[in-house]
């Protein structure tokens, strides 16, 4: 059987942290940033850990599980 390929567009988009949580990026933050508030731009800067229900889908995409 054929190696089982890994979704391109979610190893772009995730990565794994060392204790095996996946963090990933905020959205709305690459255009028409002129309506939005600084303090909105900042927080949308920083990364956050996806939710434990999405979890185990994007693992699925990744083929780690």
């Amino acid at each position: 059987m054929p190696k089982m390929k890994t979704k391109s567009s979610a190893k772009k988009r995730f990565k794994l942290t060392g204790t095996g949580k996946i963090k990933r990026k905020h959205a709305f933050k690459s255009h028409i940033l002129t309506k939005k508030s600084k303090k909105r731009k900042l927080k949308l800067t920083h990364g956050t850990l996806v939710h434990d229900h999405d979890a185990n889908n994007i693992k699925e995409q990744l083929r780690l599980k």
